[in-house]
């Protein structure tokens, strides 16, 4: 098991598809977010490069970050669902590094804001804090804390506020 911080970080191939289903099947209870995954690839939302594994040094995908199209309000943005990482690899890097990878993908292709449903103790280290303490919110009953938003560049793009508009695929 790695212990360390350095990951190869790359855009999903088409090799990587099956890997991806195994890594996002086995991080989750149910197969729903995999079933997710492979819906969000065949909708519209889906942005080529911003589909992120973290692999080993043989290349072997150990982790995944997905950042599909959503909008707040009528602003668009992206949802970062799901992060997955095989369980012999959690707690090592290889989920942060899958996140800031996409990220930083997203960025390069001009996007400023991102959302996130998610664990809050885990996201604020990527520098997402409370949507609601930005006006933003969802359509669904869920945690406060748990519903989290991000910019890329808080000096010239801040947070726009509104409700969260997720791809179809999401069913919400």
């Amino acid at each position: 098991m790695r212990t360390h911080n350095q990951w190869i970080t790359r855009a999903e191939t088409k090799a990587d598809i099956p890997a991806i289903r195994e890594i996002v099947l086995a991080a989750f209870d149910t197969p729903y977010e995999a079933d997710l995954v492979d819906a969000l690839r065949a909708d519209v939302s889906w942005i080529e490069g911003l589909s992120v594994v973290s692999a080993d040094t043989d290349g072997d995908p150990v982790g995944h970050a997905l950042l599909t199209r959503c909008h707040i309000g009528d602003t668009p943005a992206l949802c970062l669902a799901p992060v997955s990482v095989l369980p012999e690899y959690q707690r090592t890097g290889a989920g942060s590094a899958a996140v800031r990878a996409a990220l930083g993908a997203a960025k390069g292709l001009g996007e400023y804001y991102v959302t996130v449903l998610g664990h809050p103790a885990y996201y604020p280290r990527f520098g997402f804090t409370r949507a609601s303490d930005h006006g933003i919110d969802v359509t669904f009953d869920i945690p406060d804390e748990a519903m989290m938003a991000l910019t890329m560049d808080e000096a010239t793009h801040p947070l726009p506020s509104g409700t969260v508009r997720y791809a179809a695929p999401f069913g919400v």
